[in-house]
């Protein structure tokens, strides 16, 4: 029976019946040991009507193995494995041990752990039970967490209770459960221990804290007298684990030890082995039964409660513990021999470490990096070679690093540092890591000096990428330089190429074009090009810098493919900037919000600070061109928020790229030709040269609607100088429309027109033409070019484009009204996704594999889908992706 927590009660029900109707959710129960937060989730269980119910607790003596309480809360719908997406299921049955490890990411395990739970809801819901979450292992809170962040539409409701202030990551909803109110206190008092006088009952509330296991246990501890008023209460009362010392000590030195073994190990059947052979088999473990202090539950020993086993230890010598883990040891196999191994060590020894390593990488291979990262932090302690010592402080950094954990990577790597003595090797090794931890999450000028200081042409590509994000264009010169000395190859020629580029140097172009010809289709076989994504991001790099925006683009969104499909650890949040910048440059602003959502997610959750603003700022783009003037300048604020501090000038000056746009948009000329002013002239760490090239179309037209002619053609003149080397046909198009402007040529524009091949910067380029024909007296000329932009805006979305092409549509005589939105703008970006997938033919598995859902909620939001464009079927909903891909009629390239 609960006393006094209906409040508590009702935020418990609240979450259960919102997930009852399809509308999950997380809540966290926090509170003091003693508080009754086990209670509380059990009455919260029991009252979920016909809903399923899956529990895990955690348990201190496990809380080091990868998956332990993964593996209890999921066995019971083991079965349902097989409806999962492959590399869902394969990734979760690796977590579990029943599918040999692979290449361990853990975002893959968090999808499945989510697609699981949504099996296991059908049809009446699930309660996910979490209780004492301090204890769960890392990879298993990691997937846990993972899922809980993502409930949205499923029927899930997961009920975490931890004690203290221990992090439940990304789950804001919190009760807070503390003692109970004096009223309810005394009522258990009295329904436990009969009536009491009021004075030792207010004193024991008092005292306690109203803390229901302290009353309970505290009262019926008092001897009659003390209960009767008679006699003072005990001063200091026990609290804590003292409230169960009394009962330890009153065990049997063979029951004693029982419960030590219990302690440090909870798996039944060592439990019992390990008795055999220390104490007295089954008749000691019955007695510890008999105490009330411990049960036999399935297959394991469970403590009545964990300030139980916090007692036992506390009694316990030493060297009783460290001769418990060595019998234990003996027993056990794998990653529980190598802990009892090191629960038993005194002092260095390399056996017990190389067992703690060999630990760490079977949960790697899982996608245990949390788990791996504490092996290998503690293997490392037990390590008496420095070197080695410092290897494994190196390898347990990296581990945390993937794990999501990068104060603790960054920990472990300074000491790994400290370590390496004079090897040159595993310095370096260390230098780079440094370097990319750096770049990923904090000052980016401090990842150029780390990474420049290497030879390698790894550290060299690197310390270009760093500078490239800072924009510090005289280091990526030097740092090209360096690189090419070393032999011909794809990365070389795009590190070298990119470097002699800026320099001036006529032999970059060729380097670059030269990597770009091994990146296109058709070479990867035969030239030995980039195979995994952060290839594809280098090759749209040489792209970006011979001024072709529109292969970069392309080249990205390839990278973003690769990545889905591969083992990804931690690379997509950052693929995930490029390819989203791709889908807004393209003018797909709902997929490349979608993109830039689910990266920030993501990136939040892995600890990539950087990455972060880099998202934020092409949100802020996005929220530019859609006219969202508070959206966009928020977010932009945050970006910079990250990027100034950081030095991240490639995200910064994105960001204060989207303030400019948003005043172009909107139609505000001169306070866009400032901030394009101010963007121009912002430094390494505050802006960027790619961004200020990429924008300079942006630049050109404000200037014109400033009045500012010379400023115009001083930016074409750049523009010009830095397209030299392109051939594409849309970046030959973008030059055109800018000569249009600042020359004001209408062969220029048609020029334009007809080279483009980018939809949305035709309709740009359409509507600028529009504008000019219809103010130089030729509206039935202008009408043509203004009604194809209209229509090319509002299906994507960009509604001040639009509201400018309709305004001047009407100025040119048409007096139609705004033409209907596109049939697909009524679907979220998520959506929107998911129809663009089904158009390519992918099942519901395999779209989940790729979002990270699960397959129920790819049917979820198909069913939302359906009525709302009034269609029945996948093929109808194909059938109108395909059609709002197809050209937009008139002006030629429109």
């Amino acid at each position: 029976m609960l006393y006094g927590r209906s409040a508590e009660m009702g935020a418990l029900d609240e979450v259960i019946a919102r997930a009852r109707d399809g509308s999950g959710g997380a809540i966290v129960v926090r509170g003091e040991a003693g508080t009754g937060k086990t209670a509380l989730l059990d009455a919260a269980a029991a009252r979920g009507g016909g809903m399923r119910v899956l529990r895990t607790t955690g348990v201190e003596p496990e809380s080091d193995l990868a998956f332990a309480a993964l593996h209890q809360v999921l066995w019971p719908v083991i079965g349902a494995l097989g409806a999962l997406p492959e590399p869902q299921r394969l990734a979760v049955g690796a977590a579990l041990g029943l599918e040999p490890g692979g290449a361990g990411d853990r975002f893959l395990v968090g999808a499945g752990v989510l697609s699981l739970l949504a099996e296991a809801a059908a049809p009446d819901g699930l309660i996910c039970v979490i209780d004492d979450f301090q204890w769960i292992d890392r990879a298993s809170a990691d997937a846990l967490l993972f899922a809980a962040r993502r409930l949205g539409t499923e029927r899930i409701a997961m009920l975490f209770a931890v004690r203290g202030d221990a992090p439940v990551k990304g789950v804001p909803r919190t009760v807070d459960v503390r003692g109970l109110p004096e009223p309810a206190a005394d009522e258990l008092l009295r329904e436990r221990h009969g009536g009491l006088p009021d004075r030792v009952r207010r004193e024991l509330v008092a005292l306690t804290g109203g803390n229901p296991l302290a009353l309970h246990e505290i009262a019926a501890r008092l001897t009659p007298a003390q209960l009767a008023g008679d006699e003072p209460l005990p001063d200091p009362l026990p609290g804590g684990a003292r409230l169960f010392g009394d009962q330890v000590a009153a065990l049997s030195p063979e029951a004693g030890l029982v419960a030590l073994i219990a302690a440090v190990e909870a798996d039944l059947p060592l439990v019992l082995g390990a008795a055999e052979r220390l104490a007295g088999g089954q008749a000691a473990l019955a007695e510890l039964e008999k105490s009330g202090l411990a049960e036999v539950r399935g297959a394991a020993v469970r403590f009545r409660h964990p300030l139980v086993r916090s007692a036992v230890l506390e009694a316990a010598a030493p060297a009783d513990v460290r001769r418990v883990h060595a019998v234990l040891a003996e027993l056990a196999s794998d990653d529980r021999r190598a802990w009892h191994l090191a629960g038993a060590a005194l002092g260095q020894d390399e056996q017990v470490a190389a067992a703690l390593a060999a630990a760490a990488g079977r949960a790697r291979e899982r996608g245990g990096y949390g788990a791996a990262a504490t092996a290998l932090a503690r293997a490392a302690e037990l390590t008496p070679e420095p070197r080695v010592r410092a290897e494994r402080l190196k390898d347990a950094a990296v581990a945390a690093w993937l794990g999501g954990r990068p104060g603790q990577a960054q920990s472990l790597l300074a000491e790994a540092r400290e370590r390496a003595g004079d090897d040159a090797r595993l310095a370096m090794e260390i230098a780079r890591l440094r370097g990319r931890f750096e770049l990923n999450s904090g000052d980016a000028s401090e990842a150029v000096r780390i990474l420049s200081a290497g030879d390698t042409l790894d550290m060299l590509a690197d310390a270009v990428e760093a500078a490239s994000y800072v924009g510090d264009t005289k280091a990526i010169a030097e740092l090209g330089r360096r690189a090419a000395a070393h032999p011909e190859g794809f990365l070389r020629d795009t590190v070298a190429g990119i470097g002699l580029t800026l320099a001036g140097d006529p032999e970059g172009p060729g380097l670059l074009r030269r990597a770009l010809s091994r990146a296109l289709p058709g070479a990867l076989s035969r030239t030995g090009g980039p195979e995994d994504a952060a290839g594809h991001l280098w090759a749209a790099a040489a792209a970006s810098y011979l001024g072709e925006n529109d292969l970069a683009n392309e080249l990205a969104e390839r990278a973003g493919r690769v990545a889905r499909v591969s083992g990804m650890s931690g690379q997509l949040p950052v693929v995930l900037e490029f390819t989203a910048t791709a889908e807004r440059l393209a003018g797909r602003l709902a997929r490349s919000q979608a993109l830039s959502e689910e990266g920030l997610e993501l990136a939040r959750e892995a600890g990539y600070t950087n990455t972060v603003a880099a998202h934020l700022a092409n949100l802020a783009a996005v929220a530019a061109l859609r006219g969202e003037e508070e959206l966009c300048a928020r977010q932009a604020r945050e970006a910079l928020a990250i990027a100034i501090p950081h030095r991240v000038g490639m995200r910064a000056g994105v960001a204060s790229y989207a303030l400019a746009l948003l005043d172009l948009c909107l139609g505000r000329y001169a306070a866009a030709h400032d901030r394009f002013t101010a963007l121009v002239a912002a430094g390494p760490g505050a802006g960027h040269p790619t961004v200020v090239w990429r924008t300079t179309p942006d630049r050109i037209e404000a200037a014109v609607g400033a009045g500012d002619e010379e400023g115009a053609r001083a930016a074409l003149a750049a523009y010009e100088r830095w397209s030299a080397n392109a051939v594409t046909a849309e970046s030959r198009a973008l030059l055109a429309r800018c000569r249009g402007l600042a020359e004001s040529s209408d062969e220029a524009f048609a020029e334009a027109l007809r080279l483009h091949t980018n939809p949305f910067e035709a309709a740009r380029t359409a509507l600028l033409l529009g504008e000019r024909l219809r103010r130089t007296q030729r509206p039935g000329e202008a009408r043509a070019h203004l009604r194809a932009a209209l229509e090319t805006f509002e299906q994507a979305g960009a509604r001040p484009w639009a509201r400018r092409a309709q305004d001047e549509l009407r100025a040119a005589g048409e007096a139609g009204q705004t033409p209907p939105a596109g049939v697909l703008d009524v679907l979220t970006p998520q959506e929107l996704r998911i129809a663009e997938l089904v158009a390519d033919g992918l099942s519901s598995k395999e779209i989940a594999a790729r979002l990270f859902l699960s397959p129920r909620t790819v049917e979820y939001h198909l069913y939302k889908m359906y009525p709302k464009l009034g269609i029945g079927s996948r093929t109808d909903l194909a059938r109108l992706v395909v059609l709002r891909k197809a050209p937009v009629s008139g002006g030629g390239k429109l």
